[in-house]
């Protein structure tokens, strides 16, 4: 190769590298920018890489009618997906009332374009807004709640779903049915100011673009990408920290709040939060681990459940094991398959467990090096996913004796076993803040969900309550389910939460240089 050859070949890959790099910058997870219609002055978008917020400007008459006249930070795309943000209005003397900011799909980025939007407004309303012919008049569909500022639109196949929320609270949804809108679209967040003088901010938070599993996907064989995130609760924002195009499940924190625990492809990884670095937990001989892991209270000790070797004693299913936090072999603590591991008690003594026998589901402890095993729950219901509190008094856990999944608490002996959520939901996987303040878990729709299953790639709330009870809170609004938060995770200070979102990453947020290798 000639050096002249060699160095335009490097000038040319700088150049395309520093274009993407700022586009990435710009725009985040958008591939660009545009004034919709006649616009004077022109709109801007900034990006945020630390916070991933968006920050919008724009001018524009209106989106309604025959033309519409807007910024728009967009992307191509094809097929079914879901367009989520919390938006808000920055705030001025004299703004329209009728100004708008929202999520859109766009059939192209003419004035008079096909589009389906779900718009939030000055004067506090919520619609999903549609027109299907170019240059036709505008349709709305208004929605029944006000002020909302999480909004989100969804297309699967030819129905079109607004789903609108006030933070905090369960979505809302209305529908309809199209096949005029195209499959090849423009999708992304708009502001307009509805007054061709003005100039309106607004500010995009949480914002996805979600791509789901195909409608005939096979449920442990078939796996899109996965997401971790890591959810302020002060502010409700949720920053993406690490990408993965499988299966990557149930991360927890380290006591030291120096790194996250979690399973990718059977086997477990740490996660260094100051280099953003993943790797290998050695565990011995001890394969096919699954996502029931939890460490001990004073963090030097891991509990893991790992299915056994196809054909072995175990035929293939979950049980439990003790190792180092560091590594090393571990040593089995449960007698009987299939065992999944869920919470130490705080003194390192006890582990307790859920375990299938004779048909029915129950939880179980034992000894932290393993022996006699003790039976707390006896009701024929399902029951899972439990955990005890910080000061040792509660076990919290998950049953479906009243009929659908719902969050219950006992004593460490099994005793005094209450209802603690009474919700519209099917309620799973309750984790006590290090604090002892509150309690999250998850949430699945029943219209989607049979109580006792928690699959992979639903629709799915993160929830909080206080410990001593109160009115839920919805803290993250979720693509999910299997593998979001099945073991332990809060932060040591109490002040965020781990978790795993679910997407097809066809567009991942980071360069390709920070994503975890197949």
């Amino acid at each position: 190769m000639s050096k002249i050859f060699f160095y335009l070949s490097l000038l040319l890959f700088t150049a395309v590298f520093f274009k993407n790099s700022a586009m990435a910058q710009t725009s985040g997870i958008f591939e660009g920018r545009s004034d919709v219609g006649n616009i004077k002055p022109k709109g801007t978008a900034t990006y945020n890489a630390a916070t991933q917020q968006y920050n919008l400007t724009a001018s524009g008459a209106n989106i309604w009618g025959t033309v519409d006249a807007f910024n728009f930070l967009w992307r191509k795309i094809k097929g079914d997906f879901i367009l989520r943000a919390n938006v808000q209005f920055m705030p001025h003397k004299g703004a329209d009332p009728h100004r708008k900011l929202g999520v859109m799909v766009r059939s192209s980025l003419n004035a008079g374009s096909k589009y389906v939007d779900v718009a939030a407004h000055g004067n506090k309303i919520a619609a999903l807004q549609y027109r299907l012919a170019d240059n036709d008049s505008t349709k709305q569909i208004e929605s029944k709640i006000t002020d909302a500022d999480v909004i989100q639109l969804e297309r699967r196949g030819n129905v079109y779903t607004m789903s609108v929320a006030k933070k905090g609270e369960p979505f809302t949804d209305d529908t309809f049915t199209t096949t005029e809108i195209g499959d090849d679209v423009y999708v992304g967040i708009f502001l307009c100011a509805h007054n061709a003088k003005a100039v309106e901010k607004a500010v995009f938070s949480n914002v996805r673009i979600i791509v789901p599993a195909k409608p005939d996907f096979k449920p442990y064989t078939d796996y899109i990408g996965s997401n971790i995130e890591i959810l302020d609760l002060a502010t409700n924002r949720s920053r993406i920290i690490y990408q993965y195009d499988k299966s990557i499940q149930a991360p927890n924190w380290t006591r030291d709040g120096k790194r996250l625990l979690y399973n990718k492809d059977d086997l477990l990884y740490t996660y260094d939060l100051a280099t953003n670095t993943p790797t290998l937990l050695n565990t011995g001989d001890v394969k096919r681990n699954n996502n029931d892991h939890v460490m001990s209270f004073d963090g030097k000790r891991l509990a893991i459940s790992s299915f056994g070797v196809k054909g072995g004693p175990d035929n293939g299913k979950s049980v439990g094991y003790v190792l180092p936090l560091t590594g090393g072999q571990p040593k089995r603590i449960t007698t009987t398959a299939p065992s999944y591991i869920h919470s130490w008690s705080p003194d390192g003594k006890s582990i307790v467990f859920m375990s299938t026998r004779d048909n029915n589901s129950d939880i179980y402890r034992v000894s932290s090096e393993g022996g006699l095993e003790t039976r707390l729950t006896t009701d024929p219901a399902y029951d899972d996913g439990c955990e005890f509190t910080p000061d040792g008094k509660y076990i919290y856990f998950n049953s479906t004796r009243s009929g659908h999944m719902q969050i219950w608490r006992m004593k460490p002996d099994g005793s005094e076993q209450t209802q603690f959520t009474h919700s519209e939901f099917n309620d799973w996987f309750p984790h006590i803040s290090p604090d002892g303040k509150f309690i999250v878990y998850i949430s699945f729709l029943q219209t989607e969900v049979k109580p006792d299953e928690h699959p992979f790639y639903k629709h799915v709330y993160l929830q909080r309550i206080p410990v001593n009870g109160g009115k839920p809170e919805v803290i993250a609004y979720l693509y999910g389910g299997q593998g979001t938060i099945n073991t332990p995770s809060f932060s040591p200070d109490s002040k965020n939460v781990a978790f795993v979102s679910n997407t097809d990453l066809l567009f991942p947020i980071f360069p390709i240089e920070h994503q975890q290798k197949k």
